[in-house]
């Protein structure tokens, strides 16, 4: 029984699902974070559609063909001493229409349509940029937290080497309970911290996870471990790339076009169209003068050429209505264009001086880690000969966990700076 017991639940074991693992670059997290993007493909969608509005704009200027069939069938009617028989009688036509003016709408309503395809196409390289830099965030924030917890357990090596070492004074009187309680302390201290990094890790892991669209349970190794920084070239400070901005330029020229548009409604229309006509079964029943009984079926085509012009002549003042208003939406979208320019601009600059200034932390912190690892160096060296004292070593092991984890924090904070530098001038792509 025993052995039945553990034959199944070594089954169940094998067949438990194993969480995933992923190794992944900074560029593959960005490719899976398109791929997988939920809003991307909303954007993805309105490409499309804004491409099948331009396409329906166009077939105005075509002309159109419709057919009609019509069945009548009714009670006979008296007519002149005979019977008009209309039981079954149809009635089918064919109408080509060509739409010669309309005022202005359908060239208006076409450029209309091109300005939505471009306007979606720039709402599609927003989302983009966006998800880019949503992506790059949470990856270099992951990898923050995962080397503050490879520096926290590097910290904790030393105190338990330096423990063992106090301890071993301790036991020949060459140290005293106190120093070794000190070591303690501090032991519990990186232990507290370290617990703390490693949950931060996870959420971390999961919310990076939640950006790439994978199961949050996904075990995930960041291969970009050692970061590379360059120094930043010139920077690029105009705004002429935003997709941002240019929507609120689509949206200017597309208020610019509603003008036309409501201007076509006070406009003269000329169409012409061409029609061909056939009815059948429709009978004619009676008798002659002389009393010979008669039926009679008609049916026959026609074709039939027309013009139409149609001109507006009162509408209570309607149509310079709405030109006015259309108008006044123009002057809208042109000063929501200048206020909005002024504050891209503004977090553009923001942008360019949080990368240099990210860089010269970089800088400093690489100084700063670097003083400090010669200090630790040399702190180790004359405690191990009685030269310093155990506060003077603690100190030092400090200073070089604070200089350490600062170079971990302006790296990754630099990084995060450079995508963002690069969404807000327009020029972060996959």
């Amino acid at each position: 029984m025993k052995r039945t017991i553990l034959w199944i639940a070594l089954g169940l074991a094998v067949n438990l699902p194993a969480s995933a693992q992923l190794q992944l670059s900074q560029a593959e997290c960005r490719k899976m974070a398109l791929k997988n993007n939920e809003e991307m493909k909303i954007a993805e969608n309105s490409y499309r559609q804004a491409k099948l509005d331009k396409e329906i704009a166009f077939a105005a200027y075509l002309p159109e063909l419709e057919g009609s069939l019509t069945g009548i069938y009714r009670k006979d009617m008296d007519l002149m001493g005979a019977e008009l028989q209309m039981r079954g009688t149809y009635l089918a036509g064919l109408t080509l229409t060509q739409p010669i003016f309309t005022g202005g709408k359908i060239v208006a309503s076409n450029k209309l349509a091109k300005i939505g395809v471009d306007c979606a196409e720039e709402s599609l390289r927003k989302t983009e940029m966006d998800i880019i830099a949503e992506a790059d965030n949470a990856y270099w924030t992951y990898i923050a937290v995962g080397e503050k917890v490879k520096l926290l357990e590097a910290y904790q090596k030393q105190l338990d080497e330096l423990h063992h070492q106090i301890a071993k004074s301790v036991e020949v009187q060459m140290a005293t309970q106190a120093d070794l309680l000190r070591v303690d302390s501090k032991r519990s201290q990186i232990l507290y911290q370290l617990k703390k990094a490693k949950n931060g890790v996870e959420l971390c892991r999961m919310s990076l996870c939640s950006t790439l669209g994978v199961d949050i349970h996904t075990t995930i190794q960041a291969t970009e471990t050692k970061i590379e920084i360059t120094s930043p070239q010139q920077l690029e400070s105009s705004i002429l790339m935003r997709p941002e901005y240019r929507l609120l330029l689509n949206q200017v020229e597309a208020q610019k076009q509603q003008i036309k548009v409501a201007r076509a409604d006070i406009l003269p229309t000329f169409g012409i169209s061409a029609q061909y006509s056939y009815y059948g079964n429709l009978k004619l029943a009676g008798q002659t003068e002389d009393g010979t009984p008669f039926k009679q079926e008609y049916k026959d085509g026609s074709p039939m050429l027309m013009a139409s012009i149609s001109v507006p002549l009162f509408r209570w003042g309607k149509g310079m209505k709405g030109i006015k208003k259309a108008k006044l939406n123009y002057q809208n979208a042109q000063l929501d264009l200048q206020r909005n320019e002024r504050l891209l601009n503004i977090e553009l600059q923001q942008a360019i001086q949080n990368v240099t200034d990210g860089y010269n932390l970089v800088e400093t912190a690489n100084v700063g880690m670097s003083q400090a690892a010669e200090n630790l160096r040399n702190m180790q060296n004359s405690y191990d000969v009685s030269m310093c004292t155990l506060t003077d070593l603690l100190d030092a092991q400090t200073q070089w966990q604070e200089a350490y984890s600062n170079q971990i924090e302006a790296k990754t904070q630099y990084k995060i700076y450079e995508s963002e530098y690069m969404r807000v001038s327009g020029q972060l792509k996959p």
